[in-house]
């Protein structure tokens, strides 16, 4: 079966800010897939280009060399069939929870009633059907998480991208939303790329676990299919021996970038 998200040897190199004329590469030779319904989670350390990955996938960056496709179609420009969850306050302070949701539906021309019904129905499914009339400001963060994963599964995405979308919030608010979105996910079976810089999280959500080495040039240097039984409780998953198995064998191969990586983030700026 063709995946939904492919990259192929893909590389992202950049100009270095901090030294001109210098070069930087975040990803190097990077082949990841995610399938049609598949949860797939990045883990690794800080800075190793788990955000670059994404913005691929999303079209917002372009490979320097490899390729990225689209249900087998490479793509070109911003990924039309995939809907993106930042790990930042992605809310319109000025709009509602209500016209937050319906914005994206606006924007790609669908009449006003419709995207009402469509913004209302999503407020529902994520527990703010009550409070769809409530700005940002009024809204707690667990609330405008919700909001904001209304406001991007509306669209239908084919490909649903997530950028450490819960890491702000507190652990039970947490695994409230974790299990809130791997309900949603079940019902809907979107494929999903999901940025985490928390291996429990990984473990708990995902089908599978693609581990990447420190930067610069992160490559993939470890995949963990995660076998535990779906549907899941987040929490309730993570005491199961089975879990604890997946977690030794993924940290022992993630424990030594992750300490490289802190290593680095100590050096003094130009070292």
């Amino acid at each position: 079966m063709t995946p939904a998200l492919s990259l192929q040897d893909a590389s992202c190199t950049f100009i270095s800010r901090d030294k001109p004329g210098q070069r930087y590469t975040a990803v190097a030779d990077v082949s990841l897939t995610v399938g049609a319904g598949e949860f797939v989670s990045v883990v690794g350390p800080t800075g190793c280009g788990k955000s670059t990955l994404l913005n691929l996938g999303a079209g917002l960056l372009a490979p320097s060399t490899g390729s990225v496709n689209v249900f087998g179609a490479p793509l070109v420009g911003i990924n039309a069939r995939a809907g993106y969850m930042f790990q930042a306050e992605s809310l319109m302070p000025w709009r509602t929870a209500l016209g937050n949701v319906m914005a994206g539906l606006e924007f790609r021309g669908v009449a006003p009633a419709a995207a009402r019904d469509l913004a209302q129905d999503w407020l529902r499914r994520v527990g703010l059907g009550g409070f769809g009339d409530r700005y940002p400001h009024q809204m707690s963060g667990g609330m405008r998480k919700r909001a904001s994963l209304a406001q991007t599964l509306v669209l239908d995405p084919d490909i649903i991208l997530m950028d450490e979308p819960f890491s702000a919030l507190d652990i039970q608010t947490r695994q409230l939303m974790e299990n809130e979105l791997l309900d949603l996910w079940q019902s809907k079976k979107k494929a999903v790329l999901f940025i985490t810089h928390d291996l429990d999280e990984a473990i708990a959500l995902s089908d599978r676990v693609v581990v990447l080495s420190a930067g610069p040039a992160s490559h993939p240097i470890g995949e963990f299919v995660v076998d535990l039984e779906r549907p899941r409780d987040v929490a309730e998953v993570r005491t199961t021996p089975r879990f604890i198995a997946l977690h030794q064998a993924i940290w022992a191969v993630l424990r030594d970038e992750v300490l490289k990586g802190y290593r680095q983030q100590l050096q003094p700026a130009g070292v």
